[in-house]
């Protein structure tokens, strides 16, 4: 939609603004079968969203579409495809995970000539049948069957299907009789058999692919592979590695390499042999990696996940010498400190991605975060920061540690979820002009938290979960013109009234509770709500106090308590009086 023309958008828009509209143009069989491909396929996704596609209008199609995408659509069955199964131009189909899709469906796409990519994944009512009838698409180039019913027979019948490039078979019992009946498959460029039977008997079928570039075996049981010559992206999740393309003629062009939750039995010499020539994306998390030597010959990485590996400060110099290119750094879980943030200043001057969650940083990390010029998004949860730093002699905004992330001139997304930051610990994020994402999940924030955070001028999605946030500091707040998305789950004092009332106030906000989701309010919807549905008093409440602000000497008394002592308070405060001046006088007797 956002590459038509404004008048396109708008024409699709009132076609499908209500069940009416659709009854009227569907009459218009000549007109919608001589529409362009792009607008019909634009045409059939708007009706899907708005829950106005049914099987028998797709007959109004079937010499238009070339796209069909209804993943997860419950509804869609044999009667759907009956349908699709029509088609004369229909190139891609995707209709993952409906479940009620299977064998007997598919057969309404036997013998398509145009179809081009078929998704099925999860439709685990499809077996060895349904491929019995896909076998007839001649020029079928990519097939997703993913955790459906195929067992290594129905595979080996993929066979006939030479024009193959991609095939997804993850999480089916492929066995090593069925992958080398796939050999003729000489197109195949992207194989994924993640969780599947194949050994390292059957790994030497891969040499029989001469265009292979993506290699899929996470979960399995092969442990060696040999040179495979074309290979770009290897993913060997949860495997136990013995050696990866360690033949003296390795050539491969690797690019991505995936050895998630892995476990090395020889790390040091497996990774050293590798070429890394084109090597750009590593990723070791959770792996039983413990020496990072191997790092050195790693010249152009870009994407470098080491998260909960066994890295401390004293391994972080092997990051450093290969930082130049970095553009994405994740160290989450591992030993590293604020000590060895520092040591990365001056070596990263690309990286624009940096993940310290779960270490042992705290705000002296900041400054030297703050050191790293092309950083985009910086996420700190789960880390002892508290917001300042203790020094004698100076004034509290000079001690806000939050303030050197003002030197951050493309800061988008910010995470400070559960750490020790306060309200007033906030107040330098104001200055963020790129700011659109910031999370904070804390219950020592509280009303006055929101003074700062309307401040921040182009704030898209905030989050501020877990908050001893008021009814009252609610009704106070004046987001941002550009906030959509507002999270307040976790934030038990808040009642369903207020929440309303604040998304009356400001339509545009999708506001998330556990007491419910408001979505901002869609003037193109046919069944679109009214600000009117909002009871005339919570209006009139938030209206009255739309211009108090909160002071920023403000000290939140609920501090002093306990959840549970303030549980009771929640409890005494239904059957006071909804007068402010009467609530405020009351709340200063309890917390006297």
């Amino acid at each position: 939609m956002e590459t038509q023309s404004l008048l396109v958008r708008l024409c699709i828009e009132v076609a499908c603004e209500s069940g009416e509209n659709v009854e009227i143009w569907r009459r218009q069989k000549r007109s919608l079968e001589r529409l362009p491909s792009p607008l019909a396929d634009a045409l059939i996704r708007r009706l899907l969203s708005r829950r106005l596609l049914y099987p028998s209008l797709l007959e109004n199609f079937k010499y238009s579409a070339e796209e069909i995408d209804v993943k997860g659509e419950n509804s869609v069955d044999a009667e759907w495809m009956a349908y699709l199964g029509a088609f004369r131009h229909l190139r891609y189909l995707n209709v993952a995970d409906c479940r009620r899709i299977n064998s007997s469906a598919l057969w309404a796409m036997t013998g398509m000539t145009t179809l081009q990519e078929l998704n099925l994944s999860r439709c685990v009512k499809v077996n060895d049948a349904g491929i019995k009838h896909l076998i007839s698409i001649a020029n079928l180039e990519k097939l997703h069957i993913a955790e459906t019913g195929v067992t290594a027979e129905g595979v080996k019948l993929l066979s006939s299907l030479n024009n193959l490039s991609v095939l997804d078979l993850g999480g089916l019992p492929v066995n090593d009789m069925a992958l080398s009946s796939l050999q003729v498959l000489k197109k195949l460029r992207y194989l994924d058999l993640w969780g599947s039977k194949i050994s390292n008997r059957g790994a030497a079928a891969f040499n029989m692919f001469p265009k292979l570039s993506y290699l899929n075996l996470a979960w399995t049981s092969v442990t060696k592979l040999p040179n495979l010559s074309s290979l770009e992206c290897l993913n060997m999740t949860n495997c136990t590695i013995d050696s990866v393309l360690e033949d003296e003629d390795n050539e491969a062009p690797l690019t991505k390499l995936i050895f998630s939750g892995a476990t090395f039995r020889n790390e040091a010499e497996t990774l050293s042999s590798l070429n890394a020539i084109f090597l750009s994306f590593l990723d070791v998390s959770h792996s039983s990696l413990s020496r990072f030597c191997f790092l050195s010959n790693m010249k152009v990485m870009e994407h470098l996940n080491l998260s909960s590996c066994v890295m401390g400060d004293d391994s972080v110099e092997m990051v450093a010498c290969i930082g130049r290119n970095l553009k994405s750094l994740n160290f989450s879980g591992t030993r590293v400190s604020s000590s060895g943030v520092g040591i990365l200043v001056g070596h990263v001057p690309n990286l624009e991605i940096l993940s310290l969650s779960q270490t042992l940083v705290d705000d002296a990390a900041i400054a030297y975060i703050s050191m790293m010029p092309s950083l985009r998004v910086v996420d700190l949860s789960n880390t002892i920061i508290k917001g300042f730093i203790q020094q004698i002699g100076t004034d509290l905004e000079s001690r806000l540690s939050l303030t050197a992330l003002q030197n951050l001139k493309y800061l988008e997304r910010l995470n400070l979820e559960h750490t020790q930051i306060q309200d007033e610990a906030l107040s330098p994020l104001s200055t963020l002009q790129e700011l659109r994402y910031l999370s904070l999940r804390s219950a020592s924030l509280a009303d006055l938290s929101f003074h700062y955070l309307s401040s921040i001028p182009n704030l898209i999605d905030l989050s501020v979960c877990d908050a001893v946030v008021t009814n009252y500091g609610l009704e106070l707040f004046k987001p941002p013109a550009t906030l959509k998305m507002m999270d307040l789950r976790g934030c038990w004092l808040l009642t369903k009234d207020a929440i309303l009332s604040f998304c009356g106030s400001h339509p545009q906000i999708e506001a998330r509770h556990e007491l419910g989701t408001t979505f901002p309010l869609d003037q193109n919807r046919p069944d679109r709500g009214s600000p009117s549905r909002l009871t005339s008093r919570t209006v009139q409440v938030t209206k009255k106090n739309a211009n108090t602000s909160i002071s920023p000497c403000f000290l939140d008394q609920r501090l002093k308590y306990s959840i549970d002592e303030l549980l009771a308070l929640e409890s005494l405060s239904l059957h006071l009086p909804s007068n402010h001046e009467t609530w405020n006088t009351m709340f200063k007797k309890q917390s006297g």
